[in-house]
């Protein structure tokens, strides 16, 4: 009964032991921000505080990031802000330490962490461009912001345009009506000249002869 006591106790560490070899205690040196891909360009996540500690489940071959664990949180972390302690001291987690600190090499896929991660995150809806590589989203959104800023001076231009072409019509209405007064005010003075004409016409001094004469009155005679 004892024999298999020892048997299955060893059984089970021999279970862990994987289990153990893929994760490490790490300390974060600064208040650095723990982000969504291995690049400074990848969204961050979160931000861990200097001196907090995290689990490292694995770190890149080709270039020194990390991923990490925090307070429940998956994500990124450069390995020049990370320490881990080897041999007594802690040293910066690098290549040379991953193999003796029982760091696992991994690799980075967008759509696998991003799908097991970060469904509920709002980039997770342009994960397709970022699977692409962070400077392929960000080539592609100048290149759309640039469209849009192209697109808003080429609005603003038809804009100018138009309220010249208004000002412009409006300057022609307003000179036709300043035509039509000035018609209309020549047309009143002419009116009124020729008016004051009649009335002069009728004070003039009429004829003699258009009275009727009286009997013995010489005028009658003329």
């Amino acid at each position: 009964m004892k024999n298999l006591f020892v048997k299955i106790a060893a059984a089970g560490v021999l279970m862990l032991a994987p289990a153990i070899a893929q994760a490490a205690e790490g300390y974060s040196t600064a208040n650095v921000n723990m982000r969504a891909g291995p690049s400074t360009r990848y969204p961050a996540v979160a931000v861990i505080p200097a001196g907090s500690s995290v689990e490292i489940r694995g770190c890149l071959s080709d270039v020194n990031w990390c991923d990490v664990e925090f307070y429940g949180g998956r994500g990124w972390v450069s390995g020049q802000y990370v320490q881990a302690l080897y041999q007594q001291r802690r040293v910066y987690v690098g290549p040379q330490y991953y193999r003796p600190l029982g760091i696992p090499m991994i690799r980075f896929s967008v759509d696998n962490y991003w799908d097991r991660y970060y469904r509920n995150r709002d980039f997770y809806r342009e994960r397709d461009r970022w699977s692409r590589s962070p400077d392929y989203y960000y080539r592609d959104r100048d290149n759309r912001d640039r469209d849009r800023d192209r697109d808003n001076r080429d609005r603003d231009r038809n804009w100018r345009e138009r309220d010249r072409d208004r000002d412009g019509r409006d300057r022609d209405r307003d000179w036709r009506d300043d035509n039509q007064r000035g018609d209309r005010q020549r047309g009143d003075l002419q009116r009124g000249d020729r008016q004051g004409d009649d009335r002069r016409g009728d004070d003039r001094r009429p004829d003699r002869r258009d009275f009727d004469c009286r009997p013995g009155d010489p005028s009658c005679d003329e």
